[in-house]
């Protein structure tokens, strides 16, 4: 069953723009009613975005105690479209090869939802009544601006939960070495975008003036290409940093030490620079990523804009990331104005219970993997819900290999063994939270 929810799952193309996201939500309905789940515990939560409806989805499993505060179960729907043509199969049509499964969505996260609908299906029909409500919480826009993710914090039944576990950022790693590695991601930077820019009232090109939009949007970028934040650490980078100094050795290592004792060394955060996927979790980042200038060959540009993505360390705000670029760019011709909404996210604190819940359902499934509190650099719904207030915490046992990230990508697709390991995950992290007040 939990393979043939994935497979419907992969063929909804749940992308923004395809109004699909209620027709999984109805797929998913009709397996949770013929388990046993009422109507009015399966409750979607419409939100119209850009003149599409689309939803996200609640499911109550009723607790015997229903003052005690929920725990609720993340994950998203909605998936990053997928051009046909660039695939070696199609993106929406669920394709099994060499012991995987090929579609858009496979792993993110379509692998996480429909596990943890199969398990709660499960549950119910084995008899399981939990001593306190559990919840699916799936948003239905993750991708493309989290409007349903807001909605879901302020839904009634959510917005009590004492935590959240969330299963996008629940999947690990299987190394070269045979090893499996994961984490209990419990926080992530803010992501925020700004536009750098510049104006000029132009003119014909054959007569260029000391004033030009591009040229002053280039020393801009100049500017912010060389542009430091400050190297910072809290309660869940610490603990990383210390085992990636541990994992690494050489000259990484030496550097992350050193770091950690005096957080301003200059020479050691010159060598972590040159390890930039490791020392992203250092510092805010911010980067240019997109230009758009000028209207004509033959005239002088009116206008030139450039988009920074920022990944801001928790703790700093959005303005204060949008302050420091313009004091580096240093023009006062130039804007800095933040593209859409950046929402910053607080830390979810150390849990030693819930750590150990979850270090329990691990060793039922991989023994001897040890779990340890992480920051991405990415984003996903558990942003959303810090900033409302509800701890959250990266959960789940997707292992996959080197060559298996590729959300996002071509050819996405999911280890069949490691998705169907999950279900033993789920099942006893399930009842064990659901059997204690």
């Amino acid at each position: 069953m939990a393979r043939q929810m994935l497979e419907e799952a992969i063929a909804t193309p749940t992308a923004k723009g395809r109004g699909q996201v209620p027709v999984l939500i109805e797929r998913f309905a009709v397996r949770l009613r013929a388990a046993g789940f009422r109507d009015d515990e399966i409750v979607s939560v419409p939100v119209e975005i850009d003149g599409e409806k689309t939803a996200g989805l609640v499911v109550r499993y009723a607790g015997r105690d229903p003052k005690a505060k929920p725990i609720a179960f993340l994950g998203h729907m909605d998936v990053v479209d997928a051009l046909k043509e660039n695939w070696a199969t199609d993106p929406y049509v669920p394709t099994e090869k060499d012991g995987y499964i090929y579609g858009r969505g496979s792993t993110d996260n379509k692998a996480g939802v429909t596990a943890l609908v199969a398990s709660f299906i499960r549950l119910k029909k084995s008899g399981f009544v939990p001593q306190r409500d559990l919840l699916l919480a799936f948003s239905g826009d993750e991708e493309s601006g989290m409007m349903t993710t807001r909605a879901l914090t302020r839904h009634p039944l959510v917005a009590r939960a004492e935590y959240a576990l969330n299963s996008d950022a629940g999947s690990g790693q299987q190394g070269a070495d045979g090893k499996y590695r994961f984490n209990i991601q419990a926080a992530e930077k803010t992501y925020a975008n700004f536009v750098i820019g510049a104006r000029n009232p132009g003119g014909h090109s054959s007569a260029p003036g000391p004033d030009n939009a591009i040229y002053d949007l280039a020393r801009a970028l100049v500017k912010l290409e060389g542009l430091r934040f400050p190297v910072e650490f809290n309660d869940i980078t610490r603990i990383m940093v210390a085992d990636l100094a541990k994992e690494k050795g050489g000259e990484l290592g030496d550097a992350l030490n050193r770091l950690l004792a005096n957080p301003g060394d200059a020479a050691a955060r010159a060598i972590a620079e040159k390890y930039p996927r490791d020392a992203n979790i250092l510092w805010t980042t911010c980067v240019a990523t997109m230009l758009q200038a000028g209207n004509a060959p033959n005239a002088l540009p009116q206008n030139a804009n450039a988009t920074v993505n920022c990944r801001i360390f928790p703790g700093t705000t959005v303005e204060a990331a949008r302050a420091r670029i313009g004091a580096t760019i240093a023009n006062p011709k130039l804007t800095v104005t933040v593209l859409g909404e950046g929402v910053a996210s607080p830390v979810s604190p150390v849990n030693p219970a819930v750590f150990a819940r979850l270090q329990k359902a691990m060793d039922a499934t991989y023994p001897g993997v040890v779990l340890k509190p992480s920051m991405s650099s990415g984003g996903t719904d558990g942003r959303e819900f810090r900033a409302a207030g509800i701890p959250t915490y990266g959960a789940g046992a997707l292992a996959l290999k080197a060559d298996d990230g590729r959300a996002h990508g071509t050819d996405e697709r999911v280890p069949i063994a490691a998705y169907l390991k999950q279900l033993d995950y789920w099942d006893a992290l399930l009842r064990d939270l659901g059997s204690r007040p």
